[in-house]
């Protein structure tokens, strides 16, 4: 796939098609709009008069006429972004995306954008890009007939009187982030016999030799040696041995304060039965997506990688399969964590928080002082706040603002919910330090995260519940039904905004 800017009219673009954003109840009477109306025969007017068009969100329009001058184009996409007090910058992705997939269908090759968007041309530019990469995934891979073969070969970005190398290096980092979120994706969509921890880490260690990262992937022997014996708990009852995988991204030259480390952990249950607290059968086929966290770990730091910030990230995923056999973790067994608190485990099947403990033990060990966890956690998430916001949780305010903050950059939505000792009792144990669940029904996400503090020190340290925003359910104008790769840009956001 090919991208391009041009700062020169969009009459320049050498395209099948244009596509352009219109504000909610906008006429065509004035700017780009009349310039287009009038290289249409007046048809945009027509359309917009009739109230067949009226610039609604993702609200579409397929124009088609007669190419009159240097014009290549015979097709003209109206795309709706509603009040214009509420597109930003990031929307700008959404447009593109969608642009992409509705041209796409009818088998369009090449097309032009004009994203109309008082933002920065490089962010501009960047949110495009992502948008239209990540517009053409689809979950299609192993079928072997009925596969989307179409594809947007060439996108053209007109910014006119832009900032021709502001808008050429915004392009080149939104398709690395775009490629990095696909590469998410296709991770998270893999079923569970082709994606096991040791294939995890086998993919984290090409991806780390592309991205110029460094990988080291612990072992079983080595996590039983460092006392990882939350984590070691779930994997016990599966034949495919556990793996945790490190990355490390350094700069030459670092800009980051002295003993400053980000670390980003993710949740990697390549495929969660319950262990013996056996999930239902109906939708388990689903748990195949219960390493989503892991994996956008993996295209946050791909994209890292590529990117080369100042300021060094670590970034570690536990990668593990929750399985029931004569060997595996019973409903009341006392386990032993690396920082040495003991667990009682009621429920196999809140196992995320498990591997969770140990992973960000390791990662302020290995010298984070601001660690971010992200994890598939909790069912309570999807009850409260569905697939439109992320939950966000942690020890420290500035912390969990600069999450919500980046991820509006990003287009992106958190939510926070509180934490605190009055839940902090619910996981008191009466013969360990702690136990995995807390009350009955009661503030499930919460829980979870207070459980995974436990195991944070000193660092700074927030927990993303991605439970409810991993997975599309339903296919969206700009993006495909199935995984999201949620957090990947407000990760890569985080980390530049902190150079």
């Amino acid at each position: 796939m090919k991208t391009q800017a041009i700062t020169a009219n969009f009459q320049e673009a050498n395209v099948d098609a244009l596509a352009v954003a219109v504000f909610k109840d906008e006429k065509a009477s004035s700017g780009v709009l009349k310039d287009l109306d009038k290289l249409t025969g007046g048809i945009i007017s027509s359309v917009i008069k009739n109230e067949d068009f009226k610039g609604e969100v993702n609200e579409t329009a397929l124009v088609r006429f007669a190419a009159k001058g240097k014009v290549k184009a015979s097709m003209l996409l109206l795309i709706g972004v509603g009040d214009k007090t509420d597109y930003t910058t990031a929307s700008v992705s959404n447009v593109a995306g969608a642009a992409t997939r509705f041209l796409r269908k009818r088998n369009v090759k090449s097309f032009a954008l004009l994203p109309r968007s008082d933002g920065e041309d490089r962010d501009v530019a960047q949110n495009a890009a992502t948008g239209f990469v990540t517009s053409q995934f689809e979950l299609d891979k192993y079928r072997t007939k009925d596969k989307n073969t179409k594809t947007v070969d060439t996108f053209v970005l007109c910014v006119e009187g832009g900032s021709a190398s502001a808008l050429k290096d915004g392009l080149n980092r939104g398709q690395i982030i775009g490629d990095s979120m696909n590469h998410t994706r296709e991770l998270a969509n893999e079923p569970p016999n082709v994606l096991h921890p040791t294939e995890f880490a086998k993919r984290s260690q090409a991806m780390a030799k592309e991205a110029g990262l460094k990988c080291e992937i612990l072992d079983e022997a080595k996590m039983e040696k460092l006392g990882m014996g939350s984590l070691m708990s779930v994997s016990i009852g599966s034949e495919q041995p556990a793996k945790l995988i490190v990355l490390r991204y350094e700069p030459k030259k670092s800009t980051a304060k002295k003993g400053e480390l980000l670390a980003l952990v993710g949740k990697g249950i390549t495929f969660d039965t319950g262990g013996i607290s056996l999930k239902p059968g109906e939708g388990m086929d689903a748990m195949k997506y219960d390493m989503s966290g892991g994996a956008s770990v993996f295209g946050a730091m791909r994209a890292i990688g590529l990117l080369k910030p100042s300021v060094p990230v670590l970034g570690i995923i536990a990668a593990v399969e929750n399985m029931p056999d004569g060997k595996a973790t019973r409903p009341s067994d006392i386990v032993t964590a690396m920082n040495g608190k003991t667990i009682e485990i009621l429920n196999t099947d809140a196992e995320g928080r498990l591997i969770l403990a140990d992973a960000v033990a390791y990662a302020e060990k290995q010298g984070a002082t601001k660690i971010v966890d992200m994890a598939t956690l909790t069912g309570a998430v999807i009850i409260a706040l569905g697939d439109v916001n992320t939950a966000v949780l942690g020890n420290d305010q500035d912390l969990v603002n600069e999450i919500i903050e980046c991820g509006k950059e990003a287009g992106e939505n958190y939510w926070q919910l509180p934490i605190g000792r009055e839940y902090s009792k619910g996981i008191k144990s009466d013969i360990a330090d702690i136990k995995n669940i807390g009350p009955a029904r009661k503030a499930g996400t919460i829980i979870g995260a207070v459980f995974i503090q436990e195991f944070v020190d000193k660092a700074k340290w927030a927990h993303l519940d991605i439970a409810g925003t991993a997975w599309n359910d339903n296919e969206k104008p700009h993006q495909a039904k199935g995984p999201t790769a949620v957090a990947v840009r407000t990760l890569v956001k985080m980390v530049e905004k902190s150079q």
